[in-house]
């Protein structure tokens, strides 16, 4: 009995620390997120005055591409990888000139017309300021690296105004097959107290849509199928493209300044060829998506030239917007091929190639339901497994560390980072994959 009562205390007092904890946190991000949420509202309402401000994508992503190089590297790119590195390569730790550079090199990316999202640099900024936290206060590694997850929950709750999703995101987006469940409970505190700061300052954003989902049925949920099928696909492209204009940067092997000016100018001629729908944050295009409104049948794939030139050539923001973008282009493009409603199919590609490009099916799932309604849920959990399974092993977030690969055909090395992932197929006595890739296995192979 006295072992039992020492274990419930022990337990009791872990649930109140790490209430306390990250409830501060939750503070913390949430008003490092309103502030930064704030600058760049203003700035963007001080840029889109100017029908040519993209004509300065050159100089800003070449300004980005240097004050990231010169004075904070971390701050590069999409922001969510490099707090998920820190979480684990180096015991949570992330240097504070992280937080004023993400924020000023994010902020003259997308003001400018940079294809790129606010959810990464919230989550960057909120996980520096966590890792800050738990050093002044003298954190183990372990309980510093918890406090950086609920920055990344906090971050994400802060922008998609979706707290539940957020806190899923954070604990499902470190490993590829597995949940961080230890810290699922800080998570959801700071998530939860972090929307309600940006939303006590009116900051947080609010989807402007709820489509009207269909009764269930055979036809249409075959019609699901297909479109998740359709997104694991698209969310593998995204993917691709995200590493092809990585090594297309690399290529060059040019100043940081050259860099941008080539990115930028890239980005002004897709620009002129098509229309600057496919710059900055691109809220509207998702709403209008969202609608069920006709978009250019090609819109997903012009946003994912775009986003991927301006994080790979210099810029910094997040890369979690643009996929909602993305996705929720290529749902309505479907609908309207097939004669479906745009609208839910919209909405579905909105959560399913999230969910597969960043491996977070859950995340993806309660991400549907807290932005849609809870009817969309079976159709939403169907399009996001399908998507997760069919990205394969890659990610937006190439730092995530596999622990358990997607089919047991695949014979992979876990706990490494999922960029360097090489897999073969596994030699086994009956599966169905050998009929087309493999020879039969030893006999002691399992069956599959």
């Amino acid at each position: 009995m006295t072992t039992r009562l020492t274990e419930l205390s022990i337990l009791f007092l872990s649930v109140a620390k790490w209430f306390l904890l990250a409830g501060i946190v939750g503070v913390l991000v949430g008003l490092s997120s309103t502030l930064f949420l704030i600058l760049l509202r203003s700035s963007l309402a001080l840029t889109q005055s100017f029908p040519y401000t993209f004509l300065l994508l050159p100089v800003s992503l070449a300004l980005s591409g240097v004050m990231t190089a010169r004075f904070a590297f971390r701050a590069r790119g999409y922001g969510t990888e490099q707090v998920i590195r820190a979480i684990h390569q180096e015991g949570g730790k992330i240097h504070p000139r992280v937080i004023p550079v993400k924020f000023v090199a994010t902020i003259v990316t997308i003001a400018t017309g940079g294809s790129a999202g606010n959810v990464g640099p919230c989550a960057q900024i909120g996980g520096a300021l966590c890792s800050a936290f738990g050093q002044f206060i003298r954190l183990e590694d372990v309980d510093r690296v918890r406090l950086v997850v609920c920055g990344i929950s906090a971050g994400f709750a802060a922008v998609f105004g979706t707290p539940v999703a957020g806190a899923l995101f954070a604990i499902e987006a470190l490993w590829i097959g597995r949940l961080s469940y230890g810290a699922l409970f800080p998570s959801l505190v700071a998530a939860f107290v972090g929307y309600q700061v940006t939303a006590y300052f009116g900051v947080a954003h609010v989807w402007p849509i709820t489509p009207s989902v269909p009764s269930l049925s055979v036809p249409f949920f075959l019609s699901v199928g297909l479109a998740g099928v359709t997104f694991g696909v698209a969310a593998f492209i995204f993917v691709e493209m995200m590493g092809l204009g990585k090594r297309l940067s690399l290529l060059t092997k040019t100043s940081s300044v050259l860099t941008g000016v080539i990115g930028g100018s890239i980005l002004i001629a897709v620009t002129f060829l098509f229309s600057d729908d496919y710059l900055g944050l691109g809220w509207m295009t998702v709403a209008h998506a969202l609608k069920g409104d006709d978009l250019p049948w090609y819109a997903f794939a012009v946003k994912a030239v775009t986003t991927s030139v301006t994080l790979n050539f210099g810029g910094s923001g997040g890369i979690l917007l643009p996929l909602c973008f993305y996705g929720a282009a290529l749902g309505s493009a479907l609908a309207h091929g097939l004669g479906l409603d745009p609208a839910t199919f919209a909405a579905l590609g909105l959560v399913s190639v999230l969910a597969g490009a960043t491996n977070t099916p859950i995340a993806g799932i309660v991400l549907a339901m807290e932005l849609f309604g809870p009817a969309i849920a079976p159709y939403a959990a169907t399009s996001c497994a399908m998507s997760y399974l069919l990205t394969g092993h890659r990610s937006v977030i190439p730092t995530q560390l596999l622990h358990e690969a997607k089919s047991s055909s695949f014979a992979l090395a876990s706990q490494q980072e999922i960029e360097r992932v090489t897999w073969a197929i596994k030699s086994r006595r009956s599966t169905f994959t050998k009929l087309f890739f493999g020879k039969r296995g030893s006999p002691d192979s399992s069956d599959e």
